[in-house]
């Protein structure tokens, strides 16, 4: 039997945000001084990058813009 729409979206949102919810939470971890060195400008730059990603993810939802590319360096 094939899956609905509505049944496909909640199985493979539910799969994603909670990958992304972990991956949040290991970066996390980072912020052990005792073990990392960053500087605010690394903070600044990566909380930038996922707040920019997540503007982008939700204009999506909302107004079906195509996404951007490209990877996120430091």
């Amino acid at each position: 039997m094939e899956e609905d729409k509505r049944t496909k979206f909640v199985r493979i949102a539910e799969n994603r945000t909670n990958k992304i919810i972990n991956m949040i939470r290991l970066l996390g971890n980072c912020s052990n001084k005792s073990t990392y060195e960053y500087s605010d400008k690394d903070i600044d730059k990566i909380f930038g990058a996922l707040d920019l990603e997540l503007k982008d993810a939700k204009k999506r939802f909302l107004n079906n813009d195509t996404k951007r590319n490209g990877e996120f360096k430091l």
